[in-house]
């Protein structure tokens, strides 16, 4: 598989498991976000270079860090059917979770292109199976793709959250590496040499770590309408005024300080700190007239790939919102045609 030829292994330091401990504080941790593990050789000897500083363990390096197991997907039953592919509640393991998710499944032999879907932010008191992107996920079965939508881990039949919120969404980006693994090493019509991320809104932010903290994984990106690559922008759009997660928000600036007073911290959690380490194509789509996830955000991400070398092309779609109306069509066939061209 082209993934496993591109990524040599990853060792967990021991050394991570010893900075663990819930009293790490707002100064906890470097000064400077660390990089992203190196991927080129684990083979050195210790005292060829200084070690690297030891992650945040609530950080995409850390998270970089981890042994991602996916597997097990396991169909349960059919829940939609069109003529020309059919949906079922499936699960996957993975972190040592249970994850549950929505599975389309084109008609006929295959093996299939495949894409694996991240939905936006939804309360999860309120969650149902396979909710969020289901126009997505209908479109590509219809069109050919097996597509694999995740609930993330407190959603739906998921197994529950342990993190209470304050994994500044790490857990979100290890269910989706995890659902790729998964979708992988599943023995049904799946081409492992043809497979996709695809969020939207709070999903392309977890679109963006995954594509961060695994290089590689998969063989091009799409988001729509995505939050910010820069989580600063989303905390303080969403968390912190909001009163229904007053809570939660004061438990994040209890644990890891103001932005303005720890900002390693927060670099660390922001995938734009690391678009140096994408190696995918990456389409993102955005509305002018989108009000929850402002287009000044997709326009600054695309400066920072371009930057970086990241091969990123960025659709605007004026007067278009955030959910996608009139255009969606239109936004659906653009992607059709990237990904024909990125996975052919």
């Amino acid at each position: 598989m082209r993934w496993l030829r591109r990524i040599a292994p990853v060792l967990v330091l021991v050394s991570l498991a010893t900075g663990c401990s819930d009293a790490e504080g707002p100064g906890a941790g470097p000064t400077t976000p660390p990089p992203l593990p190196s991927a080129t050789s684990d083979s050195a000897p210790a005292s060829a270079e200084p070690p690297a500083a030891v992650p945040h363990r609530v950080s995409l390096p850390a998270l970089a860090q981890k042994a991602f197991d996916g597997g097990g997907l396991t169909l349960g039953e059919e829940v939609a059917r069109t003529a020309r592919h059919r949906q079922y509640a499936v699960t996957y393991r993975g972190g040592g979770l249970t994850v549950s998710g929505r599975l389309a499944v084109p008609e006929g032999p295959g093996p299939f292109p495949a894409v694996v879907l991240a939905h936006g932010y939804i309360d999860p008191a309120i969650y149902a199976n396979g909710q969020g992107m289901t126009r997505e996920r209908a479109w590509f079965g219809d069109h050919g793709y097996v597509a694999l939508h995740v609930d993330y881990r407190g959603h739906a039949g998921s197994d529950a959250d342990a993190s209470g919120g304050l994994d500044m969404r790490m857990g979100y980006t290890e269910d989706v590496v995890n659902a790729v693994l998964a979708l992988r090493a599943w023995p049904g019509p799946v081409d492992d040499e043809r497979v996709a991320l695809v969020g939207r809104s709070m999903g392309g932010g977890v679109v963006y770590n995954a594509l961060v903290v695994r290089p590689g994984l998969v063989d091009a990106a799409v988001v729509f309408a995505p939050v910010s690559s820069d989580a600063v922008d989303n905390f303080e759009r969403w968390i912190r005024p909001d009163p229904a997660r007053d809570g939660v928000a004061g438990r994040i600036l209890r644990r890891y300080g103001e932005p303005a007073a720890n900002p390693a911290f927060w670099a660390g959690i922001s995938a734009r700190t690391y678009f140096g380490d994408v190696t995918e194509p990456v389409l993102i789509h955005h509305g002018t007239s989108d009000d929850s996830c402002p287009i000044r955000w997709s326009r600054a991400t695309t400066r920072l790939m371009e930057r970086t070398g990241v091969d990123v092309t960025m659709r605007t779609y004026v007067g278009e919102e955030h959910a996608f109306g009139p255009q969606w069509d239109l936004s659906m066939q653009r992607t059709g045609r990237f990904l024909r061209r990125h996975l052919a």
